[in-house]
């Protein structure tokens, strides 16, 4: 298998998704489950989900769609389409699988999911998280994470645009 196989392989429809999850939970891995849009990578991304991943041994990333992406950023976004963002995600070492959702929440995925951990960034409160309902009443944890000052997409594209 090429490597770029490898990283394709890391994107999961929902029966590859159930069968990845039935292993992790039959091998007691501990899995951490974020997501968003993801559209232009930056030093802010990788921070956080370098240390999401770190709160278990499985970190697997909800994508966005374009169409979903599109109804919460605007008809300007996603800059990148859905295919090349979960290729750039799928990349990374400590991501190990990506599924996109076309919802603008999460919910239904994070209900297949069940993660042990859930994790967002700390604009929000940990009870206002789409699916803290779902993970805290399994047992598992809502996380909130600081974001890297100074790094994110919209600070980025508003940079661009105004040079």
């Amino acid at each position: 298998m090429t490597r770029l196989e490898a990283i394709q392989k890391k994107i999961l429809k929902q029966p590859e998704l159930d069968r990845l999850l039935a292993y992790w939970r039959f091998t007691g891995q501990k899995l951490v489950f974020t997501n968003g849009c993801f559209d232009i990578i930056h030093l802010g991304h990788i921070d956080y989900l370098s240390r999401a991943a770190s709160l278990g041994t499985r970190l697997l990333i909800g994508l966005n769609t374009d169409t979903s992406t599109r109804r919460l950023k605007g008809p300007a976004r996603p800059i990148n389409d859905e295919h090349a963002r979960a290729m750039v995600l799928a990349a990374m070492s400590f991501v190990d699988a990506v599924v996109l959702f076309d919802e603008d929440t999460p919910l239904g995925l994070i209900r297949t999911v069940q993660p042990d951990v859930l994790v967002k960034g700390a604009d929000y409160k940990p009870e206002d998280i789409v699916g803290y309902d779902v993970v805290t009443e399994r047992g598992g944890r809502v996380e909130t994470m600081d974001f890297l000052p100074g790094y994110s997409t919209s600070l980025i594209e508003k940079r661009i645009r105004n040079t």
